[in-house]
């Protein structure tokens, strides 16, 4: 490796889909030691394992993997989820190599995260068919002003999230995270690692990597989840499967399922690499393509 790892403190490796995190992490784990940790909210689910690209059986050979395909397809599973099922692997004896593209667990992680209750399956409801019906714009002007200043609003699952809190509790998300306790794993406990790719380069591995999954199942993958698909559910947020699905369908040829597919995870890239850059500043930069 091009840089130094403290093998007793835990490693946090972050970086954008497609960018070979997981290989680092594996390549830590092996060398030193230490169980490889999820942190991508797609490779929880049990019914992804090809298009969520999670670590393959010959890599889960060769390092301990916990909480990767864990959670059935059609549970609901938040940051906080993750941060309870996360905290005993902090605790040893192992020391955790924690990867992943979702910033929100890590945020949750090393900055705390707010006790929230629940979502009432009603109000969700009730949020689902105002998005619906009158737009996501809807749900962004039902917030309360401080909330709206520290949201994505582009983000529509953030923006319905914000306001099913707002409407479960009468207290708006900021305040609610305003009370955060404090952090199970502050940064200054263990190495931040981000993973940085050029545009191009990683535009290129993208394309290769979905081309990769059909020729590995992804296809034969997303006709299983068929018969009892729900677009609404979490799970079925996995980059790739709506199109496929719809490839299935007969709506979309498998060229323009593929060509969706591939602008959806450079997309979600984009909107990543940006999440990092603004909430990842004190986070130990690695180049990509030096890996």
């Amino acid at each position: 490796m091009p840089f130094d790892i403290d093998p007793t403190l835990p490693v946090l490796i972050a970086g954008p889909t497609a960018s070979g995190k997981s290989a680092l992490a594996l390549a830590i784990a092996r060398e030193q030691g230490g169980v490889i940790v999820n942190a991508d909210a797609l490779q929880v689910y049990d019914n992804w394992r090809i298009l969520s690209a999670r670590p393959s059986l010959a890599d889960e050979s060769q390092a301990r993997h916990a909480l990767y395909g864990h959670v059935p397809g059609a549970a609901e599973y938040s940051a906080g989820h993750w941060l309870r099922d996360v905290a005993p692997f902090l605790q040893g004896p192992e020391r955790a190599v924690i990867v992943g593209g979702t910033g929100l667990y890590f945020a949750a992680l090393t900055d705390g995260l707010a006790d929230i209750p629940a979502t009432p399956p009603d109000l969700r409801q009730r949020g689902d068919e105002i998005r619906a019906r009158d737009g996501l714009q809807a749900l962004i002007d039902a917030l309360d002003p401080e909330t709206l200043a520290r949201i994505d609003t582009r983000n529509p699952m953030r923006v319905q999230r914000a306001w099913e809190v707002l409407h479960a509790t009468g207290r708006g998300l900021a305040a609610w995270q305003d009370d955060t306790p404090p952090p199970l794993l502050p940064l200054d406990a263990c190495q931040p690692l981000l993973v940085e790719a050029g545009k191009e380069w990683l535009n290129a591995r993208i394309a290769r990597r979905f081309d990769a999954m059909l020729e590995s199942g992804a296809l034969d993958e997303v006709r299983a989840n068929l018969p009892d698909w729900d677009a609404a559910r979490p799970s079925s947020k996995a980059i790739g499967a709506p199109e496929l699905v719809a490839y299935l369908r007969g709506e979309l040829s498998l060229e323009q399922a593929r060509a969706l597919a591939t602008i959806s995870t450079r997309q979600f890239a984009k909107r990543q690499r940006s999440w990092f850059r603004a909430k990842m500043r004190r986070w130990q930069r690695i180049a990509a393509e030096t890996l």
